[in-house]
């Protein structure tokens, strides 16, 4: 029985060390890459529902939002502009723009069709990741609450064939990922194109070297993660003759949970509910 003890104790530390070796990051970014996009897809789809604030900035100026995520897909109300309250006037405008939304089943199937197919494109750029570059172990950072980050760098995959013209922007594109060690989720996403990037075959258009994306997420509380900075910067050709240019700096923040069975209309009465409190608030001071 010792000498079984002593071989079954020696059997566990080299199946321990050789998981030690398959995951980690230095000998198997690409395995690092795949468990994290996994999490990332599964907690699309299991994460609560939540209530949170958007400040986006692009050269038109800056526009607040607050958004709710219901069972019936977001709802969405804008609360200020160029970091300013609405005017009473504007403030009523949107109320009765969230109403005839609530009212008008038509647009609302069309703005819910159209949710879904933009959460599915997220899903399919994420899935890709894996296949359509090459990682390399670059070290590891400190986040600010100091968890270790794993830095990644990666590049096009040379034989990778995008199944889209959404991904094929991957073909031009580099940068790198840092990845929580322990959590194995993405807490950013750093690519910018290294070479002009043709789409439907380079006959509708191109985006030029140089575009950049910037996608940011974290832990908002009770290991929930969101998305909490985003930076768009793309220019290029549409069509021939149509000029693309996107500018934009999102920046997310007061994540709150709303129970997972709230209906579009009822999200509508809190975003209302919120806005009013808040210039109450203010009509105060």
């Amino acid at each position: 029985m010792g000498c079984f003890r002593h071989t079954a104790a020696l059997l566990a530390l080299l199946g321990s060390c050789l998981y030690a070796q398959n995951n980690n990051p230095s000998k198997d970014p690409l395995g690092l890459v795949k468990r994290a996009v996994a999490n990332e897809v599964k907690s699309s789809t299991q994460d609560p529902r939540m209530l949170f604030r958007v400040r986006k900035q692009t050269p038109k100026g800056v526009q607040t939002r607050e958004y709710v995520e219901t069972r019936e897909g977001t709802a969405g109300m804008l609360v200020a502009v160029d970091d300013k309250p609405l005017s009473a006037a504007d403030r009523q405008q949107e109320i009765a723009r969230l109403d005839q939304l609530r009212n008008n089943p038509q647009e609302l199937r069309r703005k819910q069709k159209q949710q879904k197919e933009d959460s599915g494109r997220v899903i399919r750029m994420l899935q890709a990741l894996p296949e359509a570059f090459n990682y390399s172990y670059d070290g590891v950072e400190k986040a600010k609450n100091g968890d270790d980050l794993v830095r990644l760098n990666f590049v096009p995959r040379p034989n990778y064939n995008p199944p889209s013209r959404e991904q094929q922007v991957f073909t031009g594109m580099r940068g790198f990922l840092l990845i929580d060690a322990q959590r194995e989720r993405i807490a950013r996403i750093d690519g910018t194109l290294f070479r002009d990037v043709g789409f439907g075959w380079g006959i509708l258009g191109h985006l030029d070297r140089g575009g950049r994306f910037v996608v940011e997420q974290g832990d908002v509380g009770g290991g929930l993660w969101e998305t909490t900075h985003m930076q768009l910067s793309f220019t290029g050709k549409a069509l021939f003759f149509k000029s693309i240019n996107i500018q934009s700096v999102e920046d997310s923040g007061n994540f709150r949970k709303v129970p997972n069975d709230l209906t579009f209309a009822q999200g509508i009465d809190l975003l209302k509910k919120r806005d009013g409190e808040v210039a109450e608030n203010q009509a105060a001071r």
